[in-house]
């Protein structure tokens, strides 16, 4: 009897311990925690004074939204024919830019996987891809009018550069995460590298390819809208250009425009993804 009630005494001892051990543990991780936010608090203050951050600049400017949104009411209805022509023209840079960047972006990324390549490969194709999506598609934007000159060939380079930077390192990405079963499996039977992408790689990586496109198109679009700021053709060059000469109510229009693309787009991007990649997913798993 003294025996059990021994042990029911260490026991609860030992709880005891264990919950002060579990409250000097999550104090300090919430003092931790709160010397982190106090930091980031801090820099947000610091840096706000560098770049001239003043809220009360904002505050004084509330009027002139007011003034901005009764211009914009006065939408020019003469210009529609125009806005949908020139967005017909983002539409179709956007989709070059796209669907090239794309085709040079996939190889790129076969090469930049670390499970399929030696680093003396896999390295210096990596310093490329981060090269490349150093520059915003702007900053190329201003790039390609300097060497082909003004129009909207110089937006669809642009478009490529940044679709291949940034649709090669999520695909290299989505490749590396692949499960190391099939691919050892594939591999013990002594096939070609060449068999094992076309194989194993391509199809495994292929859902989350579709969705790399899809929103890679989807921010183009928006991307390409504005790459008319330095010239590189597009409807951004008229919103530009509209809003230069405080036109609000002609630069609404295009705008309007390029929101209903937008929301066209994404109705299309949902409907894509539930049908193929929601499928792909659930397929998975019932295999799994």
């Amino acid at each position: 009897m003294r025996l059990e009630l021994r042990e029911t005494e260490l026991s609860t001892f030992s709880q005891e311990i264990s919950h002060k051990e579990r409250f000097w543990r999550c104090l300090a991780m919430n003092q931790k925690n709160n010397l982190i936010i106090g930091l980031i608090i801090a820099g947000v203050v610091v840096m706000s004074a560098n770049v001239d951050a003043d809220p009360r600049d904002f505050v004084e400017g509330l009027p002139n939204i007011g003034i901005m949104l009764q211009d914009i009411t006065e939408v020019d209805s003469s210009l529609f024919v125009t806005a949908f022509w020139s967005m017909l023209e983002t539409i179709e840079m956007a989709f070059i830019g796209t669907v090239v960047g794309v085709a040079i972006a996939l190889p790129l990324s076969l090469l930049a996987a670390r499970n399929l390549n030696h680093k003396f490969v896999y390295v210096p194709v990596r310093a490329l891809l981060a090269a490349i999506r150093t520059f915003p598609s702007i900053l190329w934007a201003i790039l390609f009018v300097i060497i082909v000159g003004l129009g909207p060939f110089a937006g669809v380079l642009a478009i490529t550069m940044y679709t291949v930077g940034f649709i090669a390192k999520l695909q290299y990405e989505a490749i590396e995460a692949i499960d190391a079963d099939p691919m050892d499996a594939v591999g013990a039977i002594g096939v070609s590298k060449l068999q094992l992408i076309r194989f194993v790689v391509l199809p495994e990586s292929a859902s989350h390819l579709l969705s790399q496109i899809l929103y890679i198109f989807d921010y183009n679009i928006r991307q390409t809208s504005i790459l008319g700021l330095v010239g590189a053709g597009g409807i951004g060059f008229y919103i530009i250009n509209y809003i230069k000469f405080f036109e609000y109510g002609k630069a609404a229009v295009f705008m309007l425009v390029v929101l209903a693309t937008v929301l066209i787009i994404e109705w299309v991007s949902v409907r894509v993804r539930d049908k193929y990649i929601v499928k792909s997913q659930r397929g998975m798993q019932v295999k799994s």
